[in-house]
């Protein structure tokens, strides 16, 4: 009696592990991976997150260069990639790898094309030594040019009286 209830006992352990065991092995592993923006433009930057990752890993796609995450015991990963210039507009597919583990994560984004706008600069960028070159030469030819007009008329003017 006291053997069957040792076994019982027994094969309820073994029971609990087995089927907790396919739980701890599915939180390991990319998951909720995210994109932000989702449409980017050529040459633009896209910035990846994913969870699961806590070993860090990386993330590919045929729109940008290879990406690594950096280690990360809290298990939150991101990074930031560079699209190519010259890739081809339309929906493309990014693949996360975890280095712990063979499992990866897919998720789509979208590349637009031309370079977008240099939008939210707010007057930060100020003009160029060539275009204070230009500015500077179109401002003294038309003080020079109004120099001369105004004496020509002068001389008319005092021929006339």
């Amino acid at each position: 009696m006291r053997a069957s209830r040792a076994l019982a006992v027994a094969a309820t352990a073994c029971a609990a592990v087995a089927l907790s065991a396919p739980l701890a092995g599915a939180t390991n592993g990319p998951r909720n991976v995210t994109v932000n923006p989702f449409a980017v433009h050529q040459g633009g930057t896209i910035h990846i997150s994913a969870q699961g990752c806590g070993h860090g890993g990386t993330v590919d796609s045929n729109a940008f260069r290879q990406v690594r995450f950096p280690v990360n015991p809290s298990g939150n990963v991101s990074a930031t990639a560079r699209i190519r210039d010259n890739a081809t507009p339309g929906r493309y597919n990014l693949v996360v790898r975890c280095s712990d583990n063979p499992r990866v994560e897919t998720h789509q984004f979208e590349v637009l094309a031309g370079r977008g706008a240099q939008g939210g600069l707010g007057g930060s960028m100020g003009p160029s030594s060539t275009e204070v070159g230009i500015g500077a030469g179109l401002v003294a030819t038309a003080a020079v040019g109004g120099s001369f007009f105004l004496a020509r008329r002068r001389r008319a003017s005092a021929g006339q009286i």
